[in-house]
């Protein structure tokens, strides 16, 4: 376990954009009524979103961050340090924080800095611009996550084409000397580190031509090295063995128990694997929300994309605890537990 808290750092809002593009997955091509059905019922996702090909990572975020902004009343001047987390960035370099820093006209001063993170990536972007702003000691300062995931995945390939969606949020946080410690724990095992893969593209096994040959794997899946790879049984394996018993191990060393959290908010890998993780976890039903039904598997993104959609105005009004636990892609994992005060987030917006 790598506990470690993290002093005067406040959430102030969460906003989360997702394409206009809807897909069902009543209506997937491939599947018999019945294959279809068991899908729904077991994954737990009925509709997906996906970006159209001009649609890119930058753009989502950055709606997100204005729409937030003008939500908070903040100056674009306030900003003094932006985080990105995405694992589909705008190009190979430079990195997306520099074009989103310059898409929203922040101050050349405005530190940006981008964090290659998956599905555990909310929990590792927020303790990295936290731990940062809070030894700065930084006024203002934008957490931005999202994926265009769907990109990666290849046009034949019926495992994946269910399950993955896209989205870009922005979560607002201030330096607060009132507010209380924020407490992470960031664990991972690389021994695991190709169960959600794309093998080519980077500098290990650059494209060749050999990269864009879409071969068959089986009846259901057709793809290239370029395009993403996961192994479920192994992903299910991982967050049954290693997510859900560390959720109690950290509550247990921060001295709370579920009594004394108002949510658990989990990645939105499947609802199959999320319930196991629940149980295993000992929340009830009413404490642990989902927005995996409407919006899919959206990578880095699901955790503050299911607060916004399922809890906008439960948040507002009271403070709030919450437990926030990420996982997948490395393979890795981490949780939070944060108090949050008033916290404003808009509806979900399309673009």
């Amino acid at each position: 376990m790598s506990l470690f808290s993290v002093a005067n750092i406040s959430l102030r809002g969460i906003t989360a954009v997702v394409p206009k593009n809807r897909l069902k997955n009543k209506d997937l091509e491939g599947y018999t009524e019945i294959e279809k059905n068991q899908l729904i019922n077991t994954v737990g996702i009925k509709e997906r979103r996906v970006s159209t090909p001009e649609i890119c990572t930058s753009d989502l975020c950055v709606k997100a961050a204005e729409k937030l902004l003008v939500k908070l009343g903040w100056k674009h001047s306030d900003i003094e340090i932006i985080f990105v987390v995405t694992q589909t960035p705008d190009h190979v370099l430079p990195g997306t924080s520099f074009l989103i820093r310059e898409k929203l006209n922040l101050n050349s001063s405005c530190i940006a800095m981008d964090l290659n993170q998956g599905c555990a990536g909310y929990i590792y972007g927020l303790s990295a611009i936290s731990t940062f702003m809070s030894s700065i000691k930084a006024k203002k300062g934008l957490l931005l996550v999202g994926d265009t995931i769907t990109k990666l995945i290849s046009p034949e390939d019926n495992s994946l084409i269910p399950v993955f969606s896209d989205a870009g949020t922005a979560t607002a946080i201030e330096y607060d000397e009132n507010a209380d410690d924020i407490y992470f724990d960031l664990c991972a095992d690389a021994t695991g580190y190709d169960a959600i893969i794309v093998p080519d593209g980077g500098a290990r096994n650059p494209i060749n031509l050999d990269s864009l040959e879409i071969k068959k794997v089986n009846e259901k899946i057709k793809r290239a090295p370029i395009h993403l790879t996961m192994n479920g049984h192994d992903v299910f394996n991982f967050g049954f063995t290693k997510v859900a018993p560390s959720i109690p191990a950290f509550m247990k060393a921060i001295n709370i128990t579920s009594d004394d959290v108002d949510y658990l908010i989990l990645h939105q890998a499947n609802k199959l694997l999320n319930e196991s993780i629940r149980k295993k976890a000992g929340f009830t039903p009413e404490k642990v929300p989902y927005s995996i039904e409407k919006y899919g598997n959206t990578s880095c993104a699901t955790i503050p994309l299911t607060i916004v959609s399922e809890l906008k105005d439960r948040v507002y009004n009271k403070q709030t605890s919450f437990i926030l636990t990420g996982f997948g892609v490395g393979l890795s994992w981490g949780n939070a537990y944060i108090k949050t005060e008033r916290l404003v987030c808009s509806s979900v917006i399309e673009i």
